[in-house]
């Protein structure tokens, strides 16, 4: 594939201190997703990283007046703009963080449909994985997001661990989700759908949901 224009990769952590355990699993998941896409087409890949932290003055302020600062738009357009995105999360009362909320509130419920989004995690125990789906995947699905199949939760003891026999280690499922992304936005079209299927498609064409529906008979 010969890209014109670079694929633009954003990661946004929602990390309070520094440094931050869930930047770093952002950085790493920005950097499998381009190494991917580097070895995939060959274009150029580019990689933004927004740190929530220094916006959340500015995200409060948007909040309770409306007129969102220059650089909050800044961060606002290039996760909107994005070939591919990664959100990042600490838990918190085994949920997202209310910064991460707080800045994914101020984006229009539209201007996310079809993105490949990776979601992930940070905390202190592996409990709190299942906030990946019962919060992160629910959330990005109202927006109209694509989350792809991996979502990475990272707990203190995953730092370092390459898994066992029945569990994936942590790096593993990084270039898992980062390959996953780079193949959702290869797969793109420019409307950030998948193609339709067509009439050359033959019989393996794939029929929407929808029609398979009203295609159902009931005895």
């Amino acid at each position: 594939m010969l890209a014109t224009t670079p694929l633009r990769v954003v990661a946004v952590s929602a990390g309070l201190s520094q440094p931050s355990s869930t930047r770093l699993l952002a950085d790493r998941l920005a950097a499998a997703t381009r190494e991917r896409l580097a070895a995939e087409q060959d274009g150029r890949v580019e990689v933004h990283v927004i740190e929530l932290r220094d916006l959340a003055v500015d995200i409060a302020n948007h909040l309770v007046s409306g007129f969102p600062s220059a650089g909050l738009r800044e961060a606002i357009d290039a996760v909107t703009e994005a070939d591919g995105l990664i959100a990042v999360t600490p838990v918190f009362t085994a949920s997202y963080s209310g910064l991460f909320k707080s800045f994914f509130d101020l984006i229009d419920h539209t201007a996310l449909t079809g993105k490949p989004v990776v979601i992930a995690a940070t905390g202190g125990t592996a409990r709190h994985s299942l906030v990946l789906e019962h919060a992160l995947r629910p959330l990005f699905a109202y927006l109209r997001a694509v989350t792809v199949p991996t979502s990475v939760y990272a707990a203190s003891e995953d730092w370092g661990s390459s898994g066992d026999e029945y569990t994936e280690g942590l790096p593993s499922r990084i270039r898992r989700a980062g390959g996953e992304l780079a193949s959702a936005v290869l797969g793109r079209t420019d409307s950030g759908a998948s193609r339709a299927p067509g009439l050359d498609d033959g019989e393996d064409a794939v029929v929407p949901f929808e029609q398979q529906l009203a295609d159902l008979r009931l005895d």
